[in-house]
């Protein structure tokens, strides 16, 4: 018997016990089973293998699961025509939606167009990745999460998603369970798949090439493989989908007196009050000026009398970035006597990724933060006030002392378009080296590993200002001394004489494109970032069967682990003080060691008694020691039993833990923009409750009533809360204890049914002393609603109007990062397999089904639990059905996923007036297919649409929560790009 055989079959037990997902997989299950340009190796081999199988270190033969496994197949890879292991994950409904990926990335400072995944919404910390059984380096600073655009998808044979807390196992992050990717191996000959694509608009254009080759010694017990993959993905602009291309917001976001019919009206357009011609306040009001150059009146979204003059911001946005990648990979093996092998496993990928938002909104603030933004028209030369020239007469004559120095000053916000759209490009390498023994030695299988992974991203931004030198070009007199001596005594000059000698040129703000072309040089200031990450491992592993009992050998695993994490985040020098005119990012560099042991075991029972086919009762547990937490403790117990042959039932019980990563313990104040409710908004003199009567507690919201009859806020306002995330080095592990109970139904006596594969599991989480940031939307209630000092001290208000904003408005409104979390989720997971000959070819069916009964967040002790099972994102039922038909020389496969009906948060509702539940989004129904040509044994074309149907996104818009800036619907759930072509060629030699 064939060893690629005996694997497959094993394979074929996991899928039994996990009913893998995948419209092939079916077929790639069976034995003999192969993926074009894959070959056998035909070498002697045991009757009987062992084999891993992910949730447990245990080799043996004939291994299941304890836990609910899921498998994709590269068949599955395959069929699904995609370029990126996130693309055919998120099908999959134990995922939740991707913190980050190509489509909900864009304003993203270091980590655009990385691609991870997440199981159970539970975050992407909290799902392990591994490759091959082993850690990956992750793909962002200060995380743990890894970038699946470095793992090409042609070098994968399988990947295996155990849900549930695995720490025991495989350490810490395994607490919604365990991603481990598995890589072809003894693979000879060379496999090509060429592919190109776009969407129906023209856009998301994708371009693939890969080589796969191997070679093998002539008895077989050694290869090696290598890959080369190159890989482009096109940029989505926001303009170019009509429910994108012009700024908007929810109409409930702004209204007085919300319904839930408002939350999906927009108010369109919904202009940025942030000009590229600038905004001017004077003593009475306010005026911009027209493409003539003369100052109009300012009306941000027009009227019946009026155009608009505000910006419009989406024409500047991303649906998704682009991203290009280069790929390279390789492993192999190498036979040290009959027993023993020495093997090794590297990868590389260069990633360049670039994002476009819109140009800077540059405020009078952000150059006079000291005095409110009030900027000064006149200056004290010799003891005399001087004018500023620049400042036109219009403006000169309509202004007065407003800061008490007794020289006039005037505020302004300014679209910075002369300096051009912001954005980045960030290019990022990814290098992994993997190597070790592994063998058979007194009857024990062993492995002695070493790895060093790193990643690094460089990466290059445009769009900002220099604050200092904005302020010299601003402050600017006549020349009458002729202080540069050219004779000219009625020039505008830099009134800072140093500020001269480095180049200081007059800036003039004042209408479309005034900026001098020597004034955009001397205020522009390009950023950088510099980012490095690199994770080292020594490890080690044995199992084997020591004693037989009575029901069958007591298998057992030990092993342990040495690893060590470190992370750099370094911008540039303006960027780290906020001298740019951006947010505030200071540097981050932190690091951490872990020293790890743990055993397992699989004690057989009883066997082959009535009612008890089979039971077996499985335990492991793994302690360890962290440089930053201390002392761990991890485990696990469960028991299978089989009353008959074909009926298994399963359940585990576990704790896992996770340490906080580097940016949780390490990060500074850095600032954020967000965008939050103002729990105050509406309230008046004698509006009652406990809200109430905190807001006018507040001497701005007070002088803010007094005002303007209830507290009232603009459109500066709403879009101008800033704030800063910080990290707790004070921290500690967090804590899940998990639950599975799930039954497997493989009626194999009945000839019709031999193929078929029923599992229902239930699972829940419960995740103590999480760590989480402080919601500052929960901030707010939690201020206004009498949660005192622990949240209010989070808050800054506007003492008095500045500028453009009003008084009591928000100006901050801080998170930290504590241990003071509960998190946790329950639900049931079914699956149904069957696949077998039809008419004149082979059907493959598979469906999968997660029904959520909750998903939770509880951000303070003792504070209301926010329920989020049902909501954008946490679809109460989620489903896919992969369907597949094979006839002769065509190949048909077709993936249907199901997104349920969700409403939009219950907190945003409940800070709005309205009741949980009352405003929700229709379910989505999306159909992905291929269609495949085999011209010769080993050469296949093929052609495939996804969103067959070009079923819309739901109308998420800004201002609901969910919403992906740029693409009006919460991008990283629903299909924001449309119907999708793609064709390619795969050939073998």
């Amino acid at each position: 018997m064939i060893r690629e055989t005996v694997l497959s079959r094993s394979i074929r037990l996991i899928c039994v016990g996990g009913a893998a997902l995948g419209m092939q997989a079916a077929w790639a299950q069976q034995p003999g089973a192969q993926q074009p340009g894959a070959q056998e190796i035909t070498e002697p081999a045991p009757a009987v293998a062992r084999v891993l199988v992910t949730g447990s270190r245990i080799a043996s033969p004939n291994a299941e699961s304890p836990s609910p496994l899921q498998v994709f197949t590269a068949a599955d890879i395959a069929a699904a025509g995609v370029t990126n292991l996130q693309e055919l994950l998120q099908k999959n409904p134990a995922l939740g939606t991707p913190a980050i990926s190509r489509t909900n990335s864009a304003f993203s400072t270091a980590s655009a167009g990385v691609a991870t995944a997440e199981l159970r919404n539970l975050g992407a910390s909290r799902t392990l990745v591994l490759l091959n059984g082993r850690r990956y380096v992750s793909g962002i600073p200060g995380e743990t999460a890894v970038d699946l655009n470095t793992i090409p998808v042609d070098f994968i044979e399988r990947v295996e998603l155990l849900t549930g807390g695995a720490s025991a196992v495989y350490g810490s992050d395994a607490v919604a369970g365990v991603v481990n990717i598995i890589t072809k191996k003894n693979f000879t000959g060379l496999a090509v798949d060429a592919q190109l694509g776009q969407s129906e608009e023209g856009d998301d254009t994708k371009k693939k090439l890969s080589l796969t080759f191997g070679t093998s010694s002539a008895d077989g017990a050694s290869n090696v493989m290598g890959h080369f993959g190159y890989a482009r993905q096109g940029a989505v602009n926001s303009r170019d989908r009509d429910r994108s291309a012009l700024d908007q917001i929810s109409l409930l976001a702004i209204s007085a007196a919300p319904n839930p019919a408002e939350a999906f009206a927009a108010v369109r357009p919904f202009f940025s009050s942030y000009a590229p011609q600038g905004r001017f306040f004077h003593d009475t009001g306010d005026y911009t000026y027209d493409a003539a150059g003369n100052p109009i009146p300012w009306s941000t979204n027009g009227s019946a009398t009026a155009a608009a003059t505000g910006f419009n911001r989406s024409f500047y946005r991303t649906i998704a970035v682009p991203v290009e990648r280069y790929l390279f990979a390789t492993t192999g093996s190498l036979a040290l006597g009959a027993n023993h092998n020495a093997f090794f496993e590297g990868n590389y990928a260069s990633t360049r990724v670039s994002t476009t938002i819109e140009p800077y909104p540059l405020g009078a603030e952000d150059i006079y933060p000291g005095s409110g933004g009030q900027v000064p028209a006149e200056f004290l030369v010799g003891g005399v006030a001087r004018r500023n020239p620049v400042v036109p007469d219009y403006l000169y004559s309509r202004i007065s002392d407003t800061d008490g120095d007794g020289l006039r000053d005037y505020y302004f916000t300014r679209r910075m378009a002369e300096v051009g759209t912001r954005g980045s490009t960030a290019d990022r390498d990814t290098f992994r080296l993997a190597t070790g023994l592994k063998g058979d030695m007194f009857g024990w299988n062993y492995e002695l590993y070493t790895a060093y992974g790193s990643t690094k991203e460089a990466q290059v931004s445009q769009g900002q200002v220099n604050v200092l030198n904005f302020r010299n070009a601003l402050e600017a007199i006549t020349d009458l001394e002729d202080a540069d001596g050219d004779g000219n005594t009625t020039e505008a000059l830099c009134r800072d004489a140093n500020a001269r000698a480095q180049g200081c040129v007059p800036i003039n703000v004042f209408g479309f494109n005034t900026i001098s072309p020597a004034a955009l040089q001397y205020v522009t200031a390009p950023g950088s970032l510099a980012t490095r990450t690199t994770q080292r491992l020594f490890g080690g592993s044995a199992s084997g069967e020591p004693w037989t009992l009575p029901a069958g050998p007591l298998g057992v695993a030990a092993g342990f682990e040495w690893r060590k994490e470190f992370s750099s985040a370094i911008p540039d020098a303006l960027t780290q003080a906020g001298l740019n005119a951006g947010n505030a990012t200071p540097p981050v560099a932190g690091s951490y060691t872990v020293r790890e042991a743990y055993v397992e075991a699989r004690a057989p029972l009883y066997k082959e008694r009535p009612w008890l086919h089979a039971l077996n009762l499985l335990a492991a547990v793994r302690v360890g020691d962290y440089s930053t937490v201390g002392n761990t403790v991890s485990w696990n117990v469960g028991f299978e039993w089989s009353p008959i042959p074909d009926v298994r039932v399963r359940a585990t019980r576990a704790l896992s833990t996770r340490a906080p990563n580097i940016n949780e313990l390490f990060l500074p104040p850095s600032q954020d923009f967000p965008s939050v409710i103002d729990p105050c908004i509406g309230v008046g003199p004698a509006t009652a409750g406990p809200t109430a009567e905190a807001c006018r507690a507040d001497p701005g919201v007070a002088a803010n009533i007094a005002a303007n009859g209830v507290f009232t806020l603009n459109q500066a306002d709403i879009q101008g809360v800033s704030g800063f995330n910080s990290g707790n080095p004070s921290l500690s592990e967090e804590e899940g204890r998990s639950t599975t109970i799930g039954v497997v139904y493989t009626p194999r006596a009945i000839p019709m049914l031999n193929r078929f594969v029923f599992t229902a599991d239930y699972f829940k989480v419960d995740i103590a002393d999480a760590i989480v940031p402080t919601d500052r939307d929960f901030a707010l209630r939690g201020c206004y609603g009498g949660g005192g000092p622990a949240f209010c001290g989070l808050i800054t208000r506007r003492p008095a109007a500045v500028g453009a904003n009003s008084a009591g408005s928000l100006d901050r409104v801080d998170t930290r990062v504590t241990n003071t979390g509960n998190k946790g989720t329950e639900g049931i997971d079914l699956t149904v397999a069957w696949a077998d000959q039809l008419g004149p070819g082979r059907l493959s069916t598979r469906l999968a089904w997660t029904h959520l009964r909750s998903l939770f967040e509880t951000p303070e002790p003792g504070g209301p639990r926010d329920e989020d099972r049902g909501e954008v994102g946490s679809a109460m039922n989620r489903a896919l059905l992969s369907l597949g038909y094979r006839m002769g020389q065509w190949n048909l496969t077709t993936n249907h996923t199901y997104i349920g009906e969700s409403a939009l948060d219950d907190s945003f509702l409940t800070s709005a007036g309205l009741a949980p539940g009352s405003v929700r989004v229709d379910s989505k129904f999306y159909h992905d297919a291929q269609l495949g040509y085999k011209l010769r044994k080993n050469v296949e074309l093929y052609f495939g649409v996804d969103n067959l149907l070009d079923t819309n996104p739901p109308p998420i818009l800004t201002g609901l929560p969910s919403n992906t800036t740029g693409a009006e619907t919460d991008a990283g759930t629903y299909d924001a790009i449309g119907r999708r072509y793609y064709f390619g060629l795969r050939m073998s030699l």
